[in-house]
């Protein structure tokens, strides 16, 4: 189909040439896919309404590079796959993005109304429900303007992963003009262009801060963009400061006084100092964090005694996890400046010290992970010690880098000992806890952040599973670090299940190692096996070559006797 006689007011355009006119014109940049016969003309469609597309090689790894895009973004990614078998393939990455409440859309073609007897057939509508996605459709060829923009709404306001199935026959048949389109995106876009949210009253959360003697503000994915308005108010009030694993970095680049007492990451990879502080708040108020078990270990990291406050823009966020005093409804940035406001009016404009004592400042500075002492090598000689390992990558690495984190037992050194310049730096896909989402995660955010090195954390298990998309990688010309941490082992379960009394048998979690070095020069990337930490010279020959593919680290790691940051999480497996 062209477009050549959209001028004309009554030049009707075809079902898949609305959707993807109406998605171009909302804000719609980056569309990832797996095509196939269904979707193969709305995909085209995109493309020629100026789109880009990126071919993924897996349908799992478009809706996981999708659902990455957007978050380091803020812009919602679109997924294109074919029916029935190419949705079902896209289950556990859409799992993850709808969990998270990633903001993007999956365009599944759907065999044509009626034809029940199609081999491709399936209940479209259940499968995204049962994995937490929204679920829309194009009903008629009369409604497919408003389902489409239906589906951008509740992605955009809502913060959904949404589903928009596309039956065959709606697609190709004759739909709305141009103008119509137009003319009904522009009315969205002036309903999308709203006032942030405050809440209806902030004396409650001003009485909450005057009553406090150690405040602690948690900061999650819903503050991202809020980070300067609340380390303003944590100064005011004397309050220490921490996010959750996906909002690392927010504070990294507010004023000094507020970096003396920035926490980290709070939960299952704060250090003993920053667990103590957070456990000893009187005061724990969360900017868009969901006090999750991850973050709050369970809420053993709030204390018995310690008040509770949630702001959050969605209604029904507060209380989900954790029992609360205080639930806000609003924008955490234009929470935190009314906070402001109503606390200078009623104290002035001088700091309290509250929680920021000397004694918690010293706590801080010797409490950080990477002030630890460590090996080099471990003392068995079994391979290279996994944190030195991270820790000499941080060094070599450029500063500026995006970096993305698959799920297992070595995800703690890559979140922890790799910094990031910000809050777009981090890429933590771990609201379903699947591994194998790594590789496709950080090739979604490279794309989103083009002007930083993508660096990948990912376990030898992680990677054999994404294997496939290396390819897109390649071919995608980016210079990934992809640090493999091979100890050939699904080790998060012999850690767990090995320390067991009577040791049950662990052939099902163990594997004969395989060369991933050599395995990644077929797929034409460049790669290494690092069994000592001098061997990582490599790396810094590699950037200096001003690279135009991945390299791949197979660092054959020594066992760390199981990951701090999973003891808990097993312990209510």
């Amino acid at each position: 189909m062209t477009y050549e006689a959209e001028t004309e007011s009554t030049t009707l355009l075809i079902g898949s040439q609305v959707v993807a006119r109406t998605l171009a014109r909302l804000g719609a940049t980056h569309c990832f896919g797996v095509v196939g016969s269904g979707n193969f003309e709305v995909t085209n469609e995109l493309v020629a309404t100026g789109v880009q597309y990126f071919a993924a090689r897996h349908e799992g790894g478009a809706v996981t590079m999708a659902d990455a895009h957007s978050r380091m973004s803020d812009v919602p990614a679109l997924v294109s796959v074919h029916q029935g078998c190419g949705l079902t393939n896209t289950a556990t990455g859409l799992g993850e993005a709808a969990k998270s409440r990633t903001p993007l859309i999956l365009l599944a073609a759907e065999p044509a109304q009626g034809d029940v007897h199609s081999n491709f057939t399936i209940d479209q509508d259940a499968l995204a429900v049962s994995v937490g996605a929204m679920p829309h459709r194009l009903h008629r060829a009369d409604t497919v303007l408003t389902d489409v923009l239906r589906a951008w709404y509740q992605a955009v306001v809502d913060r959904q992963s949404v589903v928009l199935s596309m039956p065959l026959n709606v697609q190709s048949s004759p739909a709305v003009t141009a103008a119509d389109v137009d003319e009904s995106v522009d009315r969205m876009l002036e309903q999308l262009t709203r006032a942030p949210i405050v809440p209806s009253s902030i004396e409650s959360l001003l009485a909450e801060l005057d009553r406090a003697q150690r405040p602690v503000f948690i900061v999650g994915r819903g503050g991202r963009q809020a980070g300067e308005a609340i380390a303003e108010l944590a100064e005011l009030t004397g309050a220490l400061l921490a996010t959750s694993a996906v909002a690392k970095g927010l504070f990294n680049n507010v004023r000094h006084q507020s970096q003396a007492f920035n926490l980290g990451i709070s939960g299952g990879f704060s250090s003993p100092n920053t667990a103590e502080l957070i456990r000893n708040a009187d005061l724990v108020v969360s900017f868009g964090c969901a006090l999750n078990d991850w973050t709050t270990r369970q809420g053993r990291l709030l204390g018995e005694d310690a008040r509770i406050v949630q702001i959050d823009v969605d209604p029904n966020a507060p209380g989900r996890y954790r029992t609360i005093n205080l639930a806000l409804i609003g924008d955490a940035g234009a929470t935190a400046q009314a906070a402001q406001k109503g606390w200078i009016v009623k104290h002035g404009g001088t700091p309290r010290s509250g929680y920021r004592s000397d004694e918690a400042r010293a706590s801080i500075a010797i409490g950080d992970w990477r002030q630890q002492s460590v090996n080099q090598r471990d003392t068995s000689g079994t391979g290279v010690e996994p944190r030195a390992l991270t820790l000499r990558l941080d060094e070599i690495l450029p500063s500026e880098r995006i970096v993305s984190v698959d799920s297992g037992n070595f995800m703690g050194y890559p979140a922890q000992f790799l910094g990031v310049p910000d809050e777009k730096g981090l890429c933590f896909t771990q609201a379903f806890q699947s591994i194998g989402l790594g590789l496709a995660t950080a090739i979604g955010a490279a794309l989103a952040q083009p002007g930083r090195l993508p660096v990948l954390g990912t376990g030898d298990g992680g990677f054999h599973m994404a294997i496939a998309d290396l390819e897109t990688a390649v071919r995608l010309r980016l210079p990934l670090v992809c640090i493999v941490y091979n100890d050939a082992a699904y080790s998060a379960e012999v850690h767990h299940f090995g320390s067991q009394a009577g040791t049950p048998p662990m052939d099902a979690v163990t594997f004969e190692r395989t060369d991933i070095a050599r395995i990644a020069r077929g797929f034409g990337a460049e790669a290494i096996t690092v069994t000592e930490i001098s061997s990582l010279s490599a790396v810094a020959d590699w950037l200096a070559s001003k690279p135009t593919c991945p390299l791949i680290i197979d660092a054959q790691i020594s066992s760390d006797g199981g990951a701090w940051w999973l003891q808990e999480a097993f312990s209510n497996h």
